[in-house]
Formats: structure tokens, C-alpha cells, sequence
């Protein structure tokens, strides 16, 4: 089993002098080619919304469409249609805009981040663009923790090897972790729980709990007790993904 880990939108925020990006997981599994986020997608290069405009005037978001996780997956040798199954940890445009070019994928995630999706209740709700679920994704939806996983409370997803979803709520209502097995070992993808490439004294606590959420000291102590787990995060420094394909 492969897995590649692809920068989806290189990003230099105006006001940090960092260089990062989005990060999507592709996974070849039992079931074939599995994508944990898929980033950006087309239309948000093509024809964003106002919205997504902004944010990527924000963070300094490259204006390259062949970034998306759909190009780089053809250059990889697969097509679109190979993806059957995506995993979120959440639905924020930078990490959700590529459902749109994934329509027969079916799409994994936590009930209450569609929930969260459809109900906006804060600025931070500005980061979803309706137009990234407007082909009517084929949904599978979870809601109760079955499972314990390393010490962390998790909802076990149907894949071979082993998938988890692990509830870490607070960047979204219904933000959480992706664990997986592959052939080295264990996975864990915390997405937006976390700092840039979990550099924990990147920003202020303070900042940290306010747009991340509370996790961070949590996982960070769980890490130092857990170093065979690889730790991902939405983002990370641009010289943490793989070589572009």
C-alpha cells in the first residue's frame, strides 16, 4: 500500500512569513485509491465564490488549478472516477472544494460537520462554499464512537487495513482527526486541530484554542507518548509533501 501525501494549494500568508499548503491524502487500499481531504478543487481556481476569493487573497493561495488533488492523481496514472471513497475531517473549502471532482466518491465524515455545513453560525462558517456539495455527494455519515484507538476515543470507518475517525471537535462543530494503517506503520492526520506541520509553539495558546480548537496540548502530550504514529495536519510547511507528480 502507497501513500502520497499532495500539497492541494501552496499558500504565503501576507501577514507570516510562512510557506505551506493543503494537504490530501491519497491512499491505494483494498477498496483502491481512498482520499483523506482532497484540498481545493477546479472551480475554486476556475470560478470561486466571493468568499473563497477572499480567503485565498488571505493566505496568499497560488492560483494553479493543476495543484488540485483531481489533476494530480491523473499524473499519478489513475483517473478521477478510481476514487471510490474520501474521508473529511472537515468541509472547509480548503479542504473539501475537490468533492466536486470526485461526484461518485462516497464521502466519509462526522454527522455533525455536514450539520455544521449547512447551518452557518459563525465567521469562521465562511469557509464553506455550498457550491463544493452542489452535485449532491453520496454521504456516509457517523456520529457514535465504537472504538478505542491508541487511547483515543474513535469511530471505526469500513476500510482494510484499519481507519478511524476520531472526534476532535472545535476548529469545526464537527472537525475530527483521520487515523490509518499502512504499510509503516500508523497514520495520523489531525487536519485543522493542529498548527502547521504540528509546531505546537508556532502561534499563541491563546490563538491556537481560538481558531484550532483545545486539542492541541492533548494530542501533543498523546504524540510524546506515541512516536511510531506519523503526525500529519492540514497543513503543512511545503517541504513536508511529496515531490508534485
Amino acid at each position: 500500500m502507497t501513500l502520497h501525501i499532495l500539497n492541494c494549494g501552496e499558500m504565503r500568508p501576507w501577514f507570516a512569513g510562512w510557506h505551506s499548503g493543503c494537504t490530501a491524502l491519497a491512499v491505494e487500499r483494498d477498496q483502491g485509491l481512498v482520499l483523506v481531504d482532497c484540498g481545493p478543487g477546479e472551480h475554486d481556481f476556475i470560478r470561486p465564490a466571493a468568499s473563497v476569493r477572499l480567503m485565498k487573497r488571505v493566505f496568499g493561495m497560488r492560483d494553479d488549478v493543476e495543484q488540485t488533488a483531481a489533476r494530480q492523481i491523473v499524473r499519478l496514472g489513475y483517473r478521477p472516477e478510481d476514487v471510490g471513497h474520501i474521508v473529511m475531517t472537515h468541509l472547509h473549502f480548503d479542504h473539501a472544494g475537490g468533492l466536486a471532482d470526485f461526484p461518485r466518491a462516497r464521502v466519509h465524515l462526522h454527522r455533525r460537520e455536514l450539520e455544521a455545513s449547512q447551518r452557518r453560525r459563525s465567521p469562521f462558517d465562511l469557509a464553506y462554499d455550498r457550491a463544493d456539495f452542489a452535485h449532491g455527494p453520496d454521504w456516509a455519515l457517523y456520529d457514535r464512537p465504537d472504538a478505542d484507538w491508541l487511547g483515543l476515543e474513535a469511530i471505526r470507518l469500513p476500510f482494510s487495513p484499519e481507519m478511524y475517525l476520531l472526534p476532535l471537535f472545535g476548529h469545526t462543530r464537527g472537525h475530527c482527526g483521520v487515523a490509518l494503517r499502512f504499510s509503516q506503520g500508523w497514520v495520523l492526520q489531525a487536519g485543522d486541530a493542529l498548527p502547521i506541520g504540528a509546531r505546537f509553539d508556532l502561534t499563541p495558546a491563546w490563538l491556537n484554542r481560538l481558531v484550532l480548537g483545545p486539542h492541541g496540548p492533548r494530542i501533543q502530550r498523546w504524540a510524546q507518548r506515541h512516536p511510531e504514529v506519523r503526525l500529519l495536519t492540514g497543513h503543512l510547511w511545503a517541504d513536508g509533501y511529496d515531490p508534485a507528480p
